[in-house]
């Protein structure tokens, strides 16, 4: 088994919180963006604008090939410049789709371990999290240029912990507490936040990818799954060890599951306690995955979850 050599104990590394004046970069390392997104990037450009940033985008944005937006090459050439432009204080997915896992090796992180910044984003943006932490750094999971289709009144929540991440203001929220939740009587759990979508972190087992996830708390969300496969996923991740030392696992949005001919017969809920081991706390409903309300999480950063009859709580360290 391979695993991280970050362990729980580890402090990452926390790249400079963003300040008015500094640049980020928008790159589209996997699926492509056709043309009606360039109105909703110009939507995320003036988004970060209002907030002071200036922002430059990838050469290749637009590019296309086949699935992705542009070849692999040409993917990793805008991420590589702004991996190593001094004067880019974050990278921000325009969206996710598939594609990063094609470049990850193609990337030299050198300076980019020298002076770390923030890598955003969710969804297939994961296999960055993942490999980043692995790095020893801080990474934001938290909305894309394309989370701005979403109807304004719907994403408030969502932009607000955005910003808050960035610019370094607390993260702090209250869950109500769903009827699945498992707590084995603990009232408090700490421990560093990872993980991301589970499609992608299945995808990362047997590589330096992959994560260490003892004395951790992880998180997973998914979405388009058939229940069969989601099953066989968290299996998957079980056989790797992901759950046996895990402090607790946090399940956030299991978005637009299909329906197969042959029913799974238990609720999406019940499917992941059935696999999760009987003395490792789970808790659902965290707004954080392939829906509208999508709050940013710092992975990598130490938490602390209260929980309690009718909310849980996730506070992040300073």
């Amino acid at each position: 088994m391979i695993l991280s050599s970050v362990n729980a104990q580890d402090k990452l590394s926390t790249p400079a919180y963003l300040q008015i004046g500094d640049t980020i970069a928008i790159v589209a390392p996997a699926g492509i963006l056709k043309q009606y997104r360039k109105a909703t990037v110009l939507k995320a450009v003036k988004l970060a604008e209002s907030w002071g940033l200036k922002v430059v985008l990838g050469k290749n944005l637009y590019k296309q090939n086949n699935h992705f937006a542009g070849t692999d090459v040409e993917r990793c050439q805008d991420f590589q410049d702004a991996l190593d432009n001094p004067n880019i204080k974050a990278i921000w997915a325009a969206r996710g789709g598939y594609g990063s896992v094609r470049i990850l090796d193609l990337l030299d992180y050198t300076k980019f371990k020298q002076q770390p910044k923030w890598i955003i984003g969710y969804s297939d943006i994961t296999a960055f999290h993942n490999h980043i932490h692995n790095l020893g750094v801080e990474t934001i999971h938290g909305m894309m240029a394309s989370s701005l289709e979403e109807k304004p009144e719907e994403i408030i929540k969502t932009i607000a912990s955005f910003k808050k991440s960035l610019f370094g203001e607390k993260l702090s929220y209250k869950i109500p507490s769903s009827k699945y939740n498992r707590t084995n009587s603990l009232n408090i759990i700490e421990g560093q936040i990872i993980g991301g979508n589970l499609a992608i972190l299945s995808s990362m087992l047997g590589s330096k990818s992959q994560l260490n996830t003892n004395g951790k708390i992880l998180f997973i969300e998914e979405i388009g799954e058939y229940k069969y496969s989601i099953d066989r996923m968290l299996q998957s991740l079980k056989r790797a060890g992901y759950f046996t030392n895990v402090n607790a696992v946090i399940i956030g949005n299991m978005s637009s599951i299909r329906k197969n001919s042959t029913k799974w017969g238990s609720a999406i809920e019940q499917l992941i306690l059935d696999v999760v081991p009987e003395n490792i706390p789970v808790l659902f409903d965290f707004p954080a995955g392939h829906e509208a309300d999508n709050r940013a999480m710092i992975f990598g950063r130490k938490v602390k979850l209260t929980v309690g009859s009718k909310q849980y709580s996730v506070d992040f360290e300073d």
